[in-house]
């Protein structure tokens, strides 16, 4: 029988990890540039995956999606597949681990299966944490890498607040995973049956008995 509260734990962080890959997969300030000027002229500048916003002083937003996806950077479209990815691993992990939770009844009484399906629950919860630290991380580090060179001629940006909640979910969906696998091990330990062997020294003493009982009887049988 698996650990019941270390099963639920692992649920819950697997849940709010797989949440939280969902808002920072829209959310608009992956990244963010502060443009200075007067009052009505400065305005800030922010991207994510999947348009690019400015914001004047006046509170005015206006979007432009990117117009094709073959003319972004590299980065930018392997962040949104491993994105997408980690959606569908935390929904793929959130239903392996509630079909193999004790206290659900879905799947029958068979605890075996029931943790072994929880286990492939547990390794989606990793999968999920890894596409999403991979995707952030690889986004930052572009971030950073031209933030910090003198000679990029680009806007510079800043980490934004996206970047930060995917890797809180990386981190939930990390701990979930490895809590799950760690009450499906602790389910999985049966005691192995030990067929019932009489002692040697048991045998030894049967036999020295009937030995005894032997002599004695011919013993009787000589002196008649």
């Amino acid at each position: 029988v698996m650990n019941s509260a270390v099963e639920v734990v692992a649920f819950l962080l697997g849940f709010l990890g797989w949440v939280m890959v969902g808002v920072a997969l829209p959310n608009r300030y992956w990244k963010e540039s502060t443009l200075d000027g007067s009052v009505i002229t400065t305005s800030t500048i922010y991207e994510n995956l999947w348009m690019s916003c400015a914001c004047d002083a006046t509170g005015i937003h206006n979007c432009r999606e990117f117009p094709s996806m073959l003319s972004l950077s590299g980065y930018i479209q392997a962040s949104r597949a491993l994105m997408i990815t980690a959606v569908v691993m935390g929904s793929l992990g959130l239903v392996c681990s509630m079909v193999g939770m004790q206290c659900t009844k879905v799947g029958g009484d068979n605890y075996l299966l029931k943790g072994r399906i929880a286990s492939i629950g547990g390794i989606f919860f990793l999968l999920q944490s890894l596409c999403t630290m991979v995707a952030v991380s690889w986004y930052a580090f572009n971030i950073t890498q031209e933030f910090f060179d003198p000679f990029y001629p680009g806007t510079k940006y800043e980490i934004g607040q996206g970047l930060y909640i995917g890797w809180s979910s990386g981190v939930l969906s990390l701990c979930g995973g490895v809590c799950l696998l760690f009450s499906c091990k602790m389910g999985t330990e049966d005691k192995i049956p030990y067929a019932y062997q009489p002692s040697k020294g048991t045998a030894y003493t049967a036999a020295a008995a009937s030995q005894r009982d032997a002599s004695s009887h011919y013993g009787r049988n000589a002196y008649v």
